[in-house]
Order: C-alpha cells, then structure tokens, then sequence
C-alpha cells in the first residue's frame, strides 16, 4: 500500500508510526537499527524476531498503551 501518494510502501507499522506522527528515527530509540526499521515499515511480509518485536512494541506502548504484537506482526 502506497501512503500519502508518495510512492512509498508501507506496511502495518509503518503506516501506524505515519498516522501517529512518529518518525522512522525516533522508533531508533527503541534499540532496533535503522536498516530493520526501514524494512518493517515497508515490507508487510518481513516478519521481525521476537526480541526485536518486543522492542519496538515496547517503545510503542510508551506513547499508546494499547499497541499491540498483532496489531503489526504475525507471531
């Protein structure tokens, strides 16, 4: 799905952090490189670790309580 009319692809997570104001860079600070952040905001079927899941749902739940692992991810 392409968002905004940009061109860009994004995937679950990656249109969450857009509707929500969250940067890429800012999802950083949950521990998790850029390289795997890029590629789980832009690739649906890219499927993160657990650990690396439990980062950045962890980070997420600072800023919404109510996120999710299934909201983004297919564990």
């Amino acid at each position: 799905m392409k968002w905004f009319g940009i061109g860009k692809e994004r995937s679950k997570l990656g249109r969450y952090i857009d509707q929500h104001g969250i940067s890429q860079k800012e999802l950083e600070r949950s521990g998790v490189s850029r390289a795997t952040i890029s590629r789980l905001c832009s690739d649906e079927d890219h499927q993160p670790t657990m650990s690396t899941a439990r980062k950045i749902i962890n980070f997420l739940k600072k800023l919404d309580p109510n996120v999710d692992y299934n909201d983004f991810f297919d564990m």
